[in-house]
């Protein structure tokens, strides 16, 4: 799927800290929440919630009300004109959203798009799903996070394991993991030198938490619940499945948060940028599936197939970001495309900042845009996999 006239301003994109689950953020509500901080952002960059002539919202887990999604949030934000559709695909909800958006755009209906990603894995709901054939009318239960991390109806498997399967096919080893988790760890701290200077790029901060809606009860000014490596560390951990690889060193944690962007035309994205210098077109969106039980290298088609219809090689990437729930992954994806383990995910990566599952994508594609414009400019690639043994993956080319 290719875009010719879909662009970002520079700068009118956001994102909040991550906070892992149960932390700061697990008492606010996911949508409530993501408006106010895109009304507050919207005003920062002098931007009428009047302009927007769409809302594309990514939400996965289930709050009270959501089902008002789009148009709720829209109203929120003081656009209460305006609607739009809301996604949930699993962690690859961000790409969609944008594709979403971009092709909307191509198609001429809209001018001004704005994509706001928002999930809270803290406190995830509890459903009772009726069935009168039960014993008594016992009603099936489901924990929406908890037990769709832990089972695919399909594959009939944990993502855990999907993460081993691979390994083991390709043999990659816990203290190859190991590695790679360590490097992500160092790679933000790279984020957080200078006073966090990269972070303030992009970065909502201080954050006030008020679930209340009266009283401010504290501030986040930056990630919560990131855990300090060390190798020394990690060789402590086992695997957490018999005979398995994956450590809790190796694989991400859920998270709460929200992200935001503007998705508009070359002309309008002129106007709203913070710097009309610099230039942000998306290139390409494609998806794909691997077999059963394979999430992790889903990845690799779909970059394949995103990088084909572009018509440019891995080579000509000057930025990989990848959604790397696993160690796994990244290892895997850089052995099969042929690019240095180093190469990837600078500034950090979900591996090591949480997955809130709907924003986790988006906050990687702003910091994609970010490093690329301290690069000069340049071809950046995000992938991402998702429930379903799925992946997506984005092209986008910034001209400083």
């Amino acid at each position: 799927m290719k875009f010719t006239n879909a662009h970002i301003p520079y700068g009118a994109y956001w994102s909040t800290p991550f906070c892992k689950w149960q932390g700061s953020f697990s008492n606010l509500h996911p949508l409530k929440f993501a408006a106010e901080i895109a009304r507050n952002e919207l005003g920062k960059r002098q931007i009428d919630p009047k302009q927007i002539t769409d809302l594309h919202l990514g939400n996965t887990v289930p709050s009270k009300s959501s089902f008002y999604g789009a148009p709720w949030v829209a109203a929120l934000i003081g656009a209460e004109g305006i609607t739009g559709p809301t996604i949930n695909q699993a962690c690859a909800t961000s790409a969609r959203v944008i594709a979403g958006a971009a092709t909307e755009l191509e198609s001429g209906n809209d001018v001004n798009i704005l994509c706001i990603t928002a999930d809270k894995t803290s406190n995830g709901p509890h459903i009772l799903y009726p069935n009168p054939k039960g014993p008594g009318g016992k009603g099936d239960a489901e924990d929406w996070v908890w037990d769709n991390f832990n089972y695919d109806p399909f594959a009939k498997n944990a993502m855990l394991q999907t993460a081993e399967n691979v390994a083991h096919e390709a043999g990659i080893s816990t203290a190859e993991q190991n590695e790679v988790a360590l490097l992500r760890f160092q790679q933000y701290e790279n984020a957080l030198a200078k006073d966090g200077t990269f972070h303030k790029r992009y970065m909502v901060s201080p954050v006030e938490i008020n679930p209340s809606g009266r009283k401010v009860i504290g501030t986040v000014e930056s990630d919560e619940g990131v855990f300090p490596s060390s190798m020394k560390g990690l060789e402590k951990l086992k695997p957490i499945l018999p005979n398995g690889t994956v450590t809790f060193g190796g694989q991400t944690f859920p998270a709460d948060g929200n992200a935001g962007m503007i998705i508009t035309t070359a002309e309008q994205a002129n106007e709203m940028s913070s710097n009309s210098d610099i230039k942000i077109q998306l290139v390409s969106f494609s998806q794909d599936r691997t077999k059963k039980g394979f999430m992790p290298a889903a990845n690799v088609p779909a970059c394949k197939k995103v990088l084909s219809e572009v018509g440019i090689k891995i080579s000509d990437v000057k930025v990989i970001k990848t959604h790397n729930p696993f160690a796994v992954n990244d290892i895997y994806f850089a052995n099969e495309m042929g690019v240095k383990i180093e190469d990837m995910n600078n500034y950090g990566s979900s591996l090591i900042w949480g997955h809130p599952q709907g924003p986790t994508g988006m906050r990687l594609i702003i910091e994609l845009i970010e490093e690329l414009v301290l690069l000069g400019g340049g071809y950046g690639l995000f992938t991402g996999c998702a429930a379903g043994d799925t992946a997506a993956a984005i092209v986008l080319k910034v001209d400083v």
